[in-house]
C-alpha cells in the first residue's frame, strides 16, 4: 500500500508542478511578457520544467526519510520580466497567483471526477478502488502544492503577493531575504513540513468525503 501510495503522490506531484509552471508562463504571456515563451516554458512537456533539486532530489529524499513516504517538490521557476507586462505592479501578482490557483483547481477537478466515477460505478481503467486512491492522493498533493507556494518565503509565489502590499521601504527590506530563501524553504521542509500537512487534514477529509461519499 505504501509503495502504491507513493507512486500516486509522485504522479500527482508531476502533474501539479508542470501545470503550475505552465500557468505562470501562460498568464505572463497574456499580460504581455514573452520571456517564458522565448525560454521554451510555455509548454506542457515536463522536461523543460524539471529542476534537478526540486523535482528530483527533494522528492527522493522525502520519500526515503519521511514517516509517511511523502513525495513533494517543485519545478524550475518560470522566468518573467515584470517591466514587459501591461501593469508591472499588478500583473506579477496575477502571474504568481496563477500557479497555486491551478493546483487548487486540479484538486477540485480530481475530486469531482472521482465522485462522478463512483456514482456511475464504472471505471474504464480497471479497479475503482485504485482509481479513487490515485485521485485522492493526487488531489491531496496539489492542495499541499497550492498552500506551500502561497507561503511568503522568497522565491515562492506568496512572496510576490506579499510584496504587492508592502511599502517601498518594507519591500526593500523584505527583498533582502531573497538570497536566503532557499535555505528557509529547506529548513521549513525538514522541521515544519509534517505540521504543515497536519494543518490541512480538514481539507483532506473533505476531499475524502467527496470521493468516497
Amino acid at each position: 500500500m505504501e509503495a502504491r501510495q507513493t507512486i500516486y503522490y509522485v504522479i500527482g506531484l508531476l502533474i501539479g508542478v508542470v501545470l503550475h509552471e505552465y500557468m505562470h508562463a501562460r498568464i505572463a504571456d497574456l499580460m504581455g511578457d514573452k520571456t517564458a515563451r522565448r525560454a521554451g516554458r510555455l509548454t506542457l512537456n515536463p522536461i523543460p520544467h524539471i529542476d534537478p533539486y526540486g523535482t528530483v532530489l527533494v522528492p527522493l529524499v522525502l520519500i526515503l526519510f519521511t514517516p509517511g513516504h511523502w513525495a513533494f517538490g517543485w519545478a524550475k521557476p518560470v522566468p518573467i520580466n515584470p517591466y514587459s507586462m501591461k501593469n508591472p505592479r499588478r500583473d506579477p501578482v496575477l502571474v504568481a497567483l496563477a500557479g497555486p490557483l491551478t493546483n487548487f483547481s486540479i484538486a477540485f477537478i480530481l475530486a469531482l471526477v472521482g465522485m462522478v466515477v463512483r456514482l456511475v460505478g464504472v471505471n474504464p481503467f480497471g479497479s475503482l478502488k485504485y482509481l479513487l486512491e490515485f485521485l485522492n492522493a493526487a488531489a491531496q498533493i496539489n492542495v499541499i502544492l497550492g498552500f506551500f507556494n502561497l507561503l511568503p518565503i522568497p522565491p515562492l509565489d506568496g512572496s510576490h503577493v506579499l510584496e504587492y502590499f508592502l511599502s517601498p521601504n518594507a519591500r526593500r527590506t523584505y527583498e533582502a531575504l531573497a538570497p536566503y530563501g532557499f535555505i528557509i524553504v529547506i529548513v521549513f521542509l525538514v522541521f515544519l513540513f509534517q505540521y504543515f500537512i497536519l494543518w490541512m487534514n480538514p481539507i483532506f477529509n473533505l476531499i475524502g468525503r467527496i470521493l468516497y461519499g
